[in-house]
């Protein structure tokens, strides 16, 4: 075992993996931004670590993983060892190790992001992964014994293949039905491959059907197969629904030729670029087809500050738009898309409007430019955010011959479920848990949920986190144990 050096930190500083060269971005180039560390980078990174007696990094984090722990193994060499306890907390490290916004989480956390610069988490986990895999390793489920049990699980998006993933870790054989013809759900769909390569939702699909687990895709529940059938030939349902209700904000003139919701812009723009898939299949609940415009000159507003407006603004920069402009109607302090990507999409040319209200979307059959009134921050709501107030006379127009609308989604409880007696709130999210219930049971026994379609549009890992702890919910159930007190679920 190698010795730690404490005070590594003081003499190397916070790196990152290269980034694609800017030139090739602004060019239209949408490889995973961020390259690879190689086994001495890695484990220099990884050697920062100050390995706290109580680490702040393990406790932001979704899904608990064992950040320290694997920080050591990386350090020794020890990568199949790091890669198995990865693995021992997440179901899908190498695409948190992508995805997450570890400037809000773990990084966030560190000890030594105070001065020093954290340590880079997510880099090593992708390193670990990448690496392990690259190997031929994969997950040991040779001490596992078949329990003779059977669980389908609706949704293949990050909460559906977690709790397929601990399912078959559990003895329980899983099949993953999705309407959709690859995996992932917005894995696949909605996250830009500059910041997810497809070939890594591909790599995880090989290493879950060799652990056993089942995928039959393109067969939508409730139009091609009754959930009822499901429910007569499995133990237990899984349903990871996600969450793909677009929040339009009810603007005037969002109707016009040129106002585009995130999602399909994200989708549609994802399959020109891999080239996989033919123009105009339904997605996300669009069924009719969606035009993508020609950007390639154009100037284009996004409305709106999360990750997914994120998302949308690069990918306007890297299909050739003049000017891209994020609009968001609290300040920066306040926007809740991730500090990293902010400062990528400014390296790339996007340019910000804070405290910025939409009022209006305006233009003669074609989007001309958004009307926007200036805002201030006014004093704090139950939950300590401060609402956004307009300034009175401070409207001006924005002109845009594009605008992406990003203000979120939300569930939407399909029809198929109220028969069964599964109860929702009024904003689609499924209730589960609570009343004698196991966590994330719904009110019919056999029927779990999890994920976006349970708490509205989060992160992928605490989607994760949910279709893990579901599927040990649904283990416990199969082996006959009694339900736990727990809350209701209705956040």
């Amino acid at each position: 075992m190698s010795k730690k050096h404490l005070f590594q930190f003081l003499e190397s500083p916070r790196e990152m993996p290269a980034k694609v060269p800017l030139p090739e971005r602004v060019a239209g180039s949408f490889d995973e931004l961020y390259g690879r560390f190689e086994q001495a980078e890695a484990s220099h990174q990884a050697g920062r670590c100050l390995d706290c007696g109580n680490p702040y990094c393990e406790a932001k984090c979704p899904v608990h993983n064992y950040i320290p722990n694997w920080l050591q193994l990386v350090q020794e060499g020890r990568i199949v060892e790091a890669a198995a306890l990865c693995h021992e907390t997440n179901p899908l490290p190498e695409m948190c190790g992508r995805v997450c916004p570890q400037d809000r989480l773990c990084e966030g956390a560190c000890t030594l992001n105070d001065g020093f610069g954290a340590v880079t988490i997510g880099a090593v986990e992708k390193y670990i992964v990448d690496t392990a895999f690259a190997q031929g390793w994969r997950p040991d489920l040779s001490k596992v014994k078949p329990t003779g049990k059977r669980v389908a699980v609706v949704g293949a998006g990050p909460a559906g293949l977690a709790c397929a993933d601990r399912l078959a870790r559990s003895g329980i054989e899983a099949t993953v039905f999705d309407r959709y013809e690859q995996i992932g759900g917005l894995l696949q769909f909605g996250i830009p491959s500059f910041k997810l390569d497809k070939a890594v939702i591909a790599t995880r699909r090989a290493v879950l059907e060799g652990m056993g687990v089942r995928f039959r895709l393109g067969v939508e529940v409730g139009r091609d197969l009754a959930i009822d059938a499901l429910l007569r030939e499995y133990d237990a349902v899984f349903l990871g629904l996600g969450a793909y209700r677009y929040t339009d904000g009810g603007l005037p003139g969002q109707d016009l030729q040129g106002v585009l919701p995130a999602l399909p812009f994200l989708v549609q723009n994802g399959r020109i670029v891999t080239g996989s898939e033919p123009a105009g299949r339904p997605i996300a609940g669009w069924e009719d087809q969606l035009v993508l415009p020609d950007l390639r000159g154009q100037s284009v507003v996004v409305l709106g500050g999360g990750d997914t407006g994120m998302d949308c603004v690069r990918s306007a920069i890297r299909l050739g738009a003049a000017s891209v402009t994020c609009a968001y109607r609290r300040d920066e302090a306040n926007m809740p898309g991730s500090a990293r990507e902010v400062a990528n999409a400014r390296e790339e040319g996007v340019q910000y409007l804070f405290n910025r209200q939409p009022l209006e979307i305006v233009g003669d059959g074609k989007v001309g430019g958004v009307r926007m009134v200036e805002t201030r921050l006014g004093a704090p709501d139950g939950n300590g955010r401060r609402a956004a107030e307009a300034i009175a006379g401070s409207e001006s127009l924005l002109e845009a011959d594009v605008v992406i609308i990003a203000f979120g989604f939300s569930p939407r409880a399909p029809q198929w479920l109220q028969a069964l007696g599964v109860q929702a709130q009024a904003n689609g999210r499924l209730l589960v848990g609570g009343n004698g219930r196991l966590p994330y049971q719904t009110a019919h026994d056999a029927l779990f949920a999890g994920g976006d379609c349970v708490r509205g549009a989060d992160l992928v890992v605490t989607a994760v986190q949910e279709g893990r702890d579901a599927a040990a919910s649904i283990a416990r159930m199969l082996r006959g144990a009694r339900a736990i007190p727990v809350a209701l679920t209705a956040a």
